[in-house]
């Protein structure tokens, strides 16, 4: 039986009580004895020195002093009241400071008691201060043999309750401290020793207290390796249960209409890459078993014909097929797109929207119950319960974290067994992302670009040299090119000084006087947006000023430059997105980054990788490394569990692989979860599932 430590509760602890377990829960979902040790640190200091009061200045980052206090001393009043203590270690005399929780202080610390003080230095009015230092008693169990110190996470209403990083410490020593035996392994020996793991308890202790940075590192290494063991445990399994679960549709022939399309509507060579990618998929559909494949691929490499390709299969075996994008610009661009591509093979293809009612509507309804309609593309209104397929063989999901995971499990439900899966996204995932959210999916990656298309030349200009990007706009426009150019906000804000989309389109006006100029937003009624999409479209119009809702779908080749205002508050991954809009010409092609003159190291890293490459493999794995995965869009719907609690996608990747690996060497000797030596592992990803939210959910 693993000891579990979840049924202690954290109010049991000495200086905790009811009402800090309520805020520790509230704030840092801490409520047992478990939940504590679990609360990793997420930096160490190194407090193995102890300065003399004559060495220190205030230019240092951090001191450590052993001292005694002479005296309390209360200045100031109302909000400027502040409390002094007077510290002294012999060398010399600095000030202990307090702006809050004085009363607080003075009856914890006794003047004279020898104790260790831990802050850092400032110097004001030519002497030094610590402001609300960390103190411990010098005799305290934390300091003896204290090398690097942890710091915990903590928030203001925690701070405001005294639950300082060295609050915690001290709980997490407690917990120790009560523990009359270690913790029982939660892996199976074999893979502790095969990959020479540090034993849990050890690495627990160590991971809090550290006797070395070796020590630590091989704490870090341990934890992180299990924390990954059991997400990819838990993906794989569900995986393995699926395959056994689902028999799929069976494609079994290449008929038809997929070879009169290949071989007469197809206006250019495929490139290698679709070329492998369709096979793949001509694999999973005619294996018998529902396929579940990602389909990865930069701005412009052809996915959507790879997607048309598939359906073109169902179609062949007598199946309808059904294309799913986020916004109604997208599904009325594939349909746009895919109706022209099928021109002359007898198909019949609908757009279904949240707009689209009445006769008409219930005329498309009719044709998907009676097996009609051929392929249907919609947007999240094919989600719903009047929507019935005659016999949906396969559906397309585009942009798929725009769908939330109980969107994606009503398709699952359109016909008796549920249809073969194909999930595009045009922003490339890193390999260690895509293994741990997606990592119950097969994946296919299409890596090249078709032939003929000139890279996108992407240039950073300072807001203060708009001349020479009016003169690019120009000289493009006057050769009968388009201009997108996008602004983060729609209206001007108070609290930001962010370009914003009604100034900038009123400017635009001004500066291009003998210009046609559009816009889009997303707060515009659909039919109003549809016809500045449109007017762009016809070439109507030679300006599209807009926010990111034009950030996928929009396809207009003759437009020829992006410009990206206050491209400082776009993601990389969004910054690459917008730069796909343009280059899909013969044209070259152009996208211009503006933004202020002073900007912080991440943001400046941020745009000088946007400027040296167009590789969105690059610039997603550059963007993880930035910006971790937390804050990458769409993870949070996808269902995966990413509150990773040590491991860090954009870092740990080789420790993933490792963990991956041992997962699937448990999945290929014990798929049904039966066999008594893997019975520990099995039990121990129940009780993480009870705690955690699901790992993977129906994708």
């Amino acid at each position: 039986m693993i000891y579990d430590l979840s049924k202690v509760d954290i109010k049991y602890l000495p200086g905790v009580g009811p009402k800090r377990a309520e805020l520790l829960k509230a704030e840092a979902g801490l409520s047992s004895f478990g939940d504590l040790l679990y609360y990793f640190p997420y930096k160490y200091v190194d407090r193995s020195r102890i300065y003399r009061i004559s060495e220190i200045d205030g230019s240092m980052p951090y001191i450590q002093l052993k001292g005694r206090i002479l005296s309390f001393e209360t200045l100031g009043e109302g909000r400027r009241r502040r409390l002094v203590a007077h510290f002294t270690d012999g060398t010399g005399v600095i000030d202990l400071v307090w702006f809050q929780a004085i009363k607080y202080v003075i009856n914890r610390y006794t003047p004279g008691a020898e104790y260790v003080i831990f802050g850092k230095p400032n110097e004001y009015g030519g002497r030094i201060n610590v402001a609300h230092p960390e103190i411990d008693k010098a005799d305290a169990p934390v300091i003896a043999g204290l090398g690097l110190r942890p710091g915990y996470n903590t928030t203001e209403r925690m701070k405001r309750s005294d639950i300082t990083s060295a609050f915690i410490q001290r709980m997490v020593a407690n917990v120790f401290a009560r523990m009359d035996k270690p913790l029982p392994e939660t892996l199976t020996a074999d893979i502790v020793a095969a990959h020479s793991l540090m034993p849990l308890d050890e690495a627990i202790r160590q991971i809090h207290f550290p006797t070395s940075p070796e020590a630590l590192r091989r704490a870090q290494f341990r934890l992180k390796f299990e924390e990954l063991f059991y997400v990819q445990l838990e993906l794989l399994r569900y995986s393995s249960e699926r395959t056994k679960k689902y028999r799929g549709f069976v494609f079994s022939r290449i008929g038809r209409i997929f070879n009169d399309f290949y071989s007469h509507h197809i206006p250019f060579d495929l490139t290698g890459a679709q070329k492998r990618v369709l096979k793949e998929i001509r694999r999973d559909v005619g294996s018998g078993r529902q396929m579940n494949r990602l389909l990865q691929g930069d701005v412009g490499s052809g996915k959507t014909l790879v997607a048309l390709m598939s359906m073109l299969m169902a179609l062949d075996n007598a199946y309808q097929a059904c294309l799913i994008a986020p916004t109604e610009i997208l599904a009325a661009q594939h349909y746009a797109t895919i109706s022209s591509m099928v021109t002359g093979l007898g198909i019949t293809v609908e757009l279904l929207t949240g707009s689209i009612k009445g006769k008409r509507r219930e005329a498309i309804l009719e044709g998907l119950r009676a097996g009609d309609v051929d392929i249907l593309i919609g947007t999240h209104a094919v989600l719903e319960d009047t929507v019935e397929f005659h016999s949906l063989g396969i559906v397309v999901i585009d942009e798929q974290h725009r769908f939330g995971v109980a969107q994606r499990a009503r398709m699952w439900k359109k016909n008796y067994a549920p249809p073969h899966v194909l999930v595009m996204t045009a922003t490339p995932i890193p390999r260690t992302l895509a293994m741990t959210l997606y990592g119950d999916l097969d994946v296919s990656v299409i890596d090249e670009l078709p032939p003929g298309r000139k890279p996108v030349r992407t240039v950073h200009v300072y807001d203060t040299g708009r001349d020479a990007l009016h003169r690019l706009l120009q000289a493009q426009m006057d050769e009968g090119r388009q201009v997108y150019i996008v602004y983060p906000l729609i209206e001007e804000s108070e609290k930001s000084d962010l370009k914003n989309l009604e100034t900038g389109y009123r400017q635009v006006c001004e500066d291009f006087p003998d210009r046609r100029v559009c816009k889009v937003h997303g707060k515009m009624k659909p039919a109003e947006k549809d016809e500045e999409m449109r007017r762009f479209v016809s070439g109507e119009c030679s300006i599209m000023v807009a926010t990111t809702v034009i950030e996928v779908g929009v396809n207009v080749p003759n437009a020829s430059v992006m410009v990206i205002e206050n491209a400082e508050r776009f993601g990389l991954s969004q910054l690459h997105q917008l730069r796909g809009r343009v280059g899909r010409g013969a044209d070259q092609s152009y996208c211009i980054l503006v933004t202020k003159y002073n900007l912080s190291e991440d943001t400046r890293r941020r745009i000088d990788i946007m400027v040296e490459t167009n590789d969105g493999f690059e610039i997603a794995e550059a963007d993880l490394a930035i910006r971790g995965p937390g804050d990458l869009e769409g993870l949070r719907q996808s269902g995966m569990a990413f509150d990773l609690k040590i491991a860090n996608l954009a870092r740990d990747g080789q420790i993933l692989q490792l963990a991956r690996d041992a997962a699937r060497a448990v999945i290929g000797r014990d798929p049904d979860g039966t066999r008594p030596e893997y019975a520990l592992l099995w039990q121990r990803l129940s009780q993480l599932k009870r705690v955690t939210a699901d790992w993977s959910s129906i994708s």
